[in-house]
């Protein structure tokens, strides 16, 4: 891909996928409040703010009201997305001084469906299989924790909302070895869009480095090549960076959460 293409696909993608977003579960709405496009839904969804056009003297005020209108309605936390691209400049230390806490930055990365491999071969042993119900989802949380630690019990659930409400946006699929879950990873299809999403592509410390994360990645591309997408983009974690670059992915800029807890 010509880098000097990078900035106008930045564009498209802020207009498709952030000022154009649609709400990504049951229950959930998506909506514009002046400079900023958030999301507000159930407790365990994704609760946030998608995109902003904000300047240095309205900033503040637009951060405090976002704050009012997740704590009015009762939200334990939610996410201001950060891109390395938005405005002002300073946004970072506003989002801080308002009581943000920054995790850890990662890299939206973008790559074209046809330019990428389709199929990789896997380990002795191992297979593909899709997630259609319950028993799967289970299985992928599974994998979530061991390969990030933590509790990917709201995961779990979001997707099992997902997959009740739009069976045919969202896909995941598990790396079987025998009957241990190794890998596992979600893809988001995004219809009208120029892009699908790659999220959650993890696999358990025994099993890493057998190339199972190209293996889904090759997976999902197929899929999203199938419905019509012509790119695939990642926010890609520092270990997965370097693979996805190797498998033809550019950067196009950071992403930050900053997280509200009241």
């Amino acid at each position: 891909m010509d880098s000097s293409h990078y900035p106008a696909l930045l564009r498209r993608y802020d207009r498709q996928l952030r000022l154009g977003a649609r709400p990504d579960g049951p229950g959930s709405r998506v909506e514009r409040d002046g400079p900023v496009v958030r999301q507000t839904g159930p407790e365990h969804a994704w609760n946030g703010v998608l995109w902003s056009g904000l300047d240095e003297t309205g900033a503040d005020a637009v951060i405090a009201r976002q704050i009012r209108h997740y704590t009015r309605h009762g939200r334990r936390a939610f996410e201001w997305k950060l891109y390395g691209h938005d405005g002002p400049a300073d946004l970072a230390v506003r989002l801080r001084a308002a009581g943000f806490t920054a995790e850890d930055q990662e890299t939206l990365m973008v790559a074209e469906t046809a330019a990428l491999p389709t199929a990789v071969e896997l380990p002795d042993g191992v297979e593909l299989r899709p997630v259609t119900d319950a028993a799967g989802v289970r299985l992928v949380t599974e994998v979530h924790d061991r390969a990030f630690g933590g509790d990917g019990s709201s995961l779990g659930r979001q997707f099992t909302d997902r997959l009740a409400a739009e069976p045919g946006a969202v896909t995941a699929v598990l790396a079987m070895a025998g009957d241990e879950p190794v890998s596992a990873a979600r893809l988001e299809l995004y219809p009208g869009t120029d892009f699908a999403g790659l999220w959650g592509g993890g696999t358990v410390p025994p099993w890493r480095g057998r190339g199972l994360y190209r293996a889904l990645v090759a997976h999902r591309t197929r899929i999203a090549a199938e419905h019509g997408h012509a790119y695939v983009q990642v926010d890609a974690a520092d270990t997965s960076r370097p693979i996805l670059q190797r498998l033809g992915f550019v950067p196009l800029t950071t992403t930050t959460p900053y997280v509200y807890v009241p």
